[in-house]
């Protein structure tokens, strides 16, 4: 079993991961080449994801089918992410992910074919989201538990933040190129790609050489005492905790936005679809600037702060959203891009933190329970704010969430266990 060193072992033995094993002496290239295949997958991902909620709006045009849709891709990984970290504490994390690609991609080549057999339809699509997520939440806590192996501390917010930088850029580029196939080539085409980009992802995984960790007294316990280990893991770092719940109260406050940022533009700006889609450019542009300028700084000591400020930014640029007058597109636009370069600055350093403060044998738990956190904090927050810009208008709704959103992140760091942290 291992155990993390101390801040002073930490700095005097240079060759130890963040995870207080030796560290690789090419562990640079080992990330590379996990990562660009991470890359491919995500991209080819995202356009899947793209084209059937094209084909979605195309063959529907209904906004309650595309909100079931968009909570077959959110929930599943809310509520299965706690159990994917259980099992990444209790087996080789490099195999999970391995199995996890797999099964992605296997889900999309069968819906290839079937959609290439005429036998296209909602319910199709509809388990195909769900049992993509379902992969994704095995994958992502024996990700998020496998990076602190293999990577020395102070390049741990780089890491963590690449997978951000990575979204972002999918983001942008793969929806577009996810209808240029679907267009072009037919909806099958883009399942095959994402099959292909699945065997990408397998492929740079077996190539890396990746430490197994595993607890051996998690293979003894029962599921609900797995869990209450790893959050046991958790909690005694009592200003952990105390992040979690600003993090999720913050994400509950600002994930509203990401679904109402079309009405603001077409309600009080009388934008058109075009217009939307730049604001859509604009906070996707600000994500990757944002990750980027993370990831060559490397967030500094203070990452509780950082996480603080990035809320008061948040929080500014939101009301000043719901200020704007009807023929302020422009300057609407500017503050979104604004807006998501701080919004980048919650997921890496929120991570790290967690990362630092868990022993790696119960870190696949904790990381499973982060992403339970997050993904269910978001439909929970849409939920709620969806309601509240629906009865006071959309323009006051910017401005109430973003006054919240500030309200949080000046509170968020006078807690001391919250500031130990950065100690």
């Amino acid at each position: 079993m291992f155990s993390k060193p101390t801040h002073h072992e930490a700095a005097s033995t240079k060759a130890m991961s963040a995870a207080g094993l030796p560290l690789q002496k090419n562990w640079l290239s080992i990330i590379a080449v996990i990562w660009a295949g991470q890359a491919v997958s995500m991209v080819t991902s995202y356009a899947a994801g793209y084209a059937v909620v094209w084909y979605v709006t195309e063959s529907t045009g209904s906004a309650l089918a595309l909100s079931v849709m968009t909570i077959a891709v959110m929930l599943p990984v809310g509520l299965i992410s706690p159990f994917g970290g259980i099992v990444a504490d209790k087996h080789n994390r490099k195999l999970i992910m391995i199995a996890a690609d797999g099964a992605i991609g296997v889900v999309s080549l069968i819906a290839g074919f079937l959609i290439l057999a005429g036998d296209v339809s909602l319910p199709l699509l509809l388990v195909v989201c769900i049992a993509r997520a379902i992969g994704q939440a095995f994958h992502s806590p024996a990700m998020m538990a496998t990076m602190p192996m293999l990577v020395p501390d102070k390049h741990l917010l780089r890491i963590n933040t690449l997978d951000q930088l990575l979204t972002s850029v999918a983001s942008i580029g793969a929806p577009a190129f996810g209808i240029f196939l679907y267009t072009t080539l037919g909806f099958p085409s883009v399942m095959f790609l994402d099959f292909a980009g699945a065997c990408a992802a397998i492929l740079g995984l077996s190539l890396a050489k990746v430490p197994t960790v595993v607890d051996p007294a998690a293979e003894k316990q029962h599921v609900l005492a797995n869990l209450r280990d790893g959050w046991h893991a958790v909690a005694k770092t009592r200003g952990l905790v105390l992040l979690w719940v600003m993090v999720t109260i913050g994400m509950m406050i600002f994930s509203p936005l990401s679904a109402v940022f079309p009405l603001m533009t077409y309600d009080h700006f009388g934008g058109d679809g075009y217009a939307a889609s730049i604001v859509e450019a604009a906070f996707g542009v600000g994500m990757f600037v944002g990750s980027g300028i993370l990831i060559a700084w490397g967030g500094g000591k203070r990452l509780a702060l950082l996480i603080a400020v990035a809320t008061v930014v948040v929080g500014v640029t939101t009301a000043a959203c719901g200020l704007l007058p009807p023929d302020a597109f422009a300057a609407f636009v500017g503050l979104v891009a604004v807006m998501a370069v701080a919004c980048s600055w919650f997921n890496g350093p929120t991570m790290t933190l967690t990362q630092r403060h868990v022993p790696d044998e119960k870190m696949g738990r904790a990381m499973g329970l982060l992403s339970a956190v997050m993904g269910l904090a978001s439909p929970v927050g849409v939920a709620i704010g969806g309601a509240l810009a629906e009865t006071m208008g959309i323009a006051p709704f910017f401005l109430v969430d973003g006054m919240a959103c500030l309200v949080l992140g000046l509170i968020a760091y006078l807690p001391r266990s919250i500031r130990a942290l950065d100690q």
